[in-house]
């Protein structure tokens, strides 16, 4: 029976900003559920993506992704979804669907990189470069993401 590997202390700030972007995809759906106008909860993707997910892909393209290599499959496979995300984040013409893709492609890069990227780094990194890892963690002082006033997610009061 396979364990799951224990995630690496380096690589834990990584996760649990990947459990604020599974959260952002469940408020999507939460607001499709609610018909809140696409218009809202686009303004809480801009200021998520802003906030929270450009400094962390800066820092996953800059410190992690070198630790395999830039010509690794799966390097270039995160590459790829964070230049696609990048895309559905700026686009501006029909909400609802790029909502949706953002919504369904992000929660898929996430459990690619917690479920098999982050396990092959884990395995194939030295103890030393991750402990070196955990040096340069990004001292980016980002808001907490449910700073956002416009809680359209939330569960209405009676």
């Amino acid at each position: 029976m396979n364990h799951p590997l224990k995630r690496h202390e380096a690589l834990k700030p990584l996760s649990k900003d990947h459990h604020h972007g599974l959260l952002l995809c469940w408020k999507i759906r939460e607001g499709k559920k609610k018909d809140i106008a696409p218009e809202r909860i686009k303004a809480y993707t801009d200021f998520f993506f802003n906030s929270q997910l450009k400094p962390h892909f800066r820092f996953e393209e800059n410190e992690i992704f070198s630790l395999l290599g830039k010509d690794h499959p799966m390097v270039k496979k995160a590459e790829t979804d964070h230049h696609r995300l990048k895309q559905l984040f700026t686009e501006e013409h029909n909400l609802e669907k790029s909502l949706s893709d953002i919504e369904k492609e992000l929660e898929e890069h996430i459990r690619f990189e917690e479920r098999v990227l982050f396990s092959e780094i884990q395995q194939e990194v030295s103890e030393e470069k991750l402990e070196d890892l955990k040096n340069k963690e990004e001292e980016i002082k980002t808001p907490d993401p449910d700073s956002w006033n416009d809680k359209f997610w939330a569960r209405e009061r009676s």
